[in-house]
Parts: structure tokens; sequence; C-alpha cells
């Protein structure tokens, strides 16, 4: 079942210069992709449920287990430089 497509106008459209070469291999090639899109738009999928992937998938996150955390007397003592508790860092913005 052959598409006719119009590709000098479509080039122009993409404001794409083609020349009359590129026009009929470009014009063959889209010819063979529209043809495969309309077999495929021919498959009985009445009974086939819309799905968002094609395979199942799962969360693959880990269980949030809550765990204490480091000292943050002990991190501060390590940061280059800390202020009333909490770490000293350059201004982002200059003022």
């Amino acid at each position: 079942m052959p598409i006719d497509i119009d590709i000098a106008y479509v080039a122009r459209l993409a404001r794409i210069d083609l020349s009359g070469e590129e026009l009929a291999r470009f014009g063959s090639q889209l010819g063979v992709i529209l043809e495969h899109a309309a077999r495929v738009q021919d498959l009985p999928t009445e009974n086939v449920p819309p799905t968002a992937h094609p395979l199942s998938m799962v969360n693959s996150f880990r269980p949030d287990d809550v765990r204490p955390s480091l000292d943050r007397s002990v991190v501060l003592e390590q940061a280059p430089a800390s202020e009333d508790g909490y770490f000293r860092v350059p201004p982002a913005l200059e003022t």
C-alpha cells in the first residue's frame, strides 16, 4: 500500500534545501517508514490493555530504614570552617 507524500513540500516546511537526488532517496525511505506505521496501525489491539512500558516494572527503591546519623560535633570538627554549629562557606553571590 504505497503512501504518497510530497517530500519537497515537507522539506520546504522544515526549511531544508534538498537536491533532486536527496528528494528521491528520502522519499523512498519515508515511504517505507510510513508503510510500516500503517501496518502497525492495522494490528488487532482491541483486547490489549494500554501500558506505559512494554515490560512489567517495579520500583527498585531500597527500604527506608531509620538509622542514626553522624554526630554533629564530629562532623563540624572535620569541616574546613564552622560557625555557631553550622558549616561556614564562602558567599555564593557577591554583595
